[in-house]
């Protein structure tokens, strides 16, 4: 397999642009129309997915331990979309097609054979770990809503009894799909695991998200919905090792700072924890009574909020990055960023012009949400649909 023979001719049919996922899907739902029910009804964003899912495997083909690891947890977490082994041969032949198609001329006998060699390795690893899965965890849990609480207009907290019990790690992301939405959306749980095993998750209702809108909107107690397995060790504490905490957070991107508080007084803290929470006006802090009780209940907790924070607007505006940055140096903490991908990009190079270096500074990085599991970003934009389930 020439992996610099295989970069390039990816290269060259991504200059074709949307073109490619097209082509793709529609050689693959005409030769094997099976395989459309497993996609969402709007393929809009599932297009990019996949030309972004193909570039990160392409451009890691040379680095197999990394890619290795992606590709078991991609497999792992196909299972919610009732992939089975069967339907790898169909994909890579639609694959095949729209590499031939694209390539023209230039597509030759080798280049058949690395592409052929490279999906191999994808699908057996792929599906070996779905397979692996199978033992550890079902495909989805089933959990009841047994609390739905309108915050805002377009934020609801809800509390969901899973039927199983259903292991994570605070800071880690579940997959949530409606049965009438064939949508999946990653949120982070907003506690740490209980004793009852209820989940609390913060969702705002995004514009045109399927699964965020039917949550918030189309919700009630006594409902069901469907949880997929845990994802993620971005924001796991486990990585500051015993150190203090500097805990930035704006908007639903509480929820996972929220878990890691709760973590820490969980574990008998003997942290410093700073907390500074952000919105763009005051009515946007939803949850401040949680976030009172746990500053009134824990001493080595400090809390402050920081109001004004639209970093779309023009004039001056406060971040939570800024305002800490402001009050002192935290240069011997660990620091946790969560928020909109505008907030922890500007958040993550505030930080690092200030001197932080990146192995202290902890967030799920931010661009387009193509990853469904372990590689999402932290909170989705406000202006995107709901993330269709990821790389398929």
């Amino acid at each position: 397999m020439d992996v610099a023979r295989l970069k390039q001719s990816w290269s060259l049919v991504t200059a074709h642009g949307d073109q490619v996922p097209l082509y793709f899907y529609s050689t693959l739902f005409l030769a094997h129309p099976e395989t459309r029910q497993m996609f969402p009804t709007n393929m809009a964003g599932q297009r990019d997915r996949l030309v972004a899912a193909l570039g990160h495997i392409v451009s890691n083909v040379d680095q197999l331990d990394r890619l290795v690891g992606f590709l078991q947890d991609l497999g792992a977490d196909h299972r919610k979309f009732a992939v089975r082994a069967e339907h790898y041969p169909a994909v890579g032949e639609a694959l095949l097609s729209t590499l031939q198609h694209f390539l023209a001329g230039q597509w030759t006998e080798e280049l058949a054979q690395d592409w052929t060699a490279a999906y191999g390795l994808v699908a057996q690893v792929m599906s070996e770990s779905a397979q692996a899965a199978e033992a550890v965890n079902p495909p989805w849990w089933v959990a009841e809503i047994v609390g739905h609480e309108r915050r805002t207009f377009d934020v609801a907290v809800l509390t969901l009894r899973p039927q199983y019990l259903l292991p994570f790690t605070p800071g880690q992301s579940i997959g949530v799909s409606h049965p009438a939405v064939r949508s999946w959306r990653y949120y982070s749980p907003a506690n740490a695991p209980r004793a009852d095993g209820t989940l609390e998750l913060h969702v705002r209702a995004a514009p045109g998200g399927a699964v965020s809108s039917r949550l918030v909107y189309g919700c009630a107690v006594g409902d069901q919905i469907h949880l997929a397995a845990p994802v993620g060790d971005q924001l796991n504490l486990w990585s500051a090792g015993s150190s203090d905490l500097l805990l930035l957070a704006s908007g639903t991107g509480w929820a996972p700072v929220k878990s890691l508080v709760e973590q820490v007084a969980a574990e008998g803290s003997r942290r410093a924890v700073a907390l500074y929470v952000g919105a763009r006006s005051r009515s946007e802090l939803y949850d401040t009574d949680a976030i009172d009780k746990l500053a009134a209940s824990y001493p080595w907790l400090t809390v402050t909020y920081v109001v004004g924070m639209d970093l779309n607007r023009a004039g001056e505006v406060t971040s939570p990055v800024d305002r800490a940055l402001a009050d002192g140096d935290w240069r011997s903490r660990h620091v946790y960023v969560c928020g909109s991908d505008e907030m922890v990009a500007h958040s993550v190079t505030s930080l690092t012009q200030a001197g932080y270096h990146p192995g202290q500074v902890h967030h799920e990085g931010f661009g387009k949400h193509w990853y469904g599991p372990a590689w999402r970003t932290a909170v989705e934009r406000p202006s995107a649909p709901d993330n269709p389930g990821g790389a398929r």
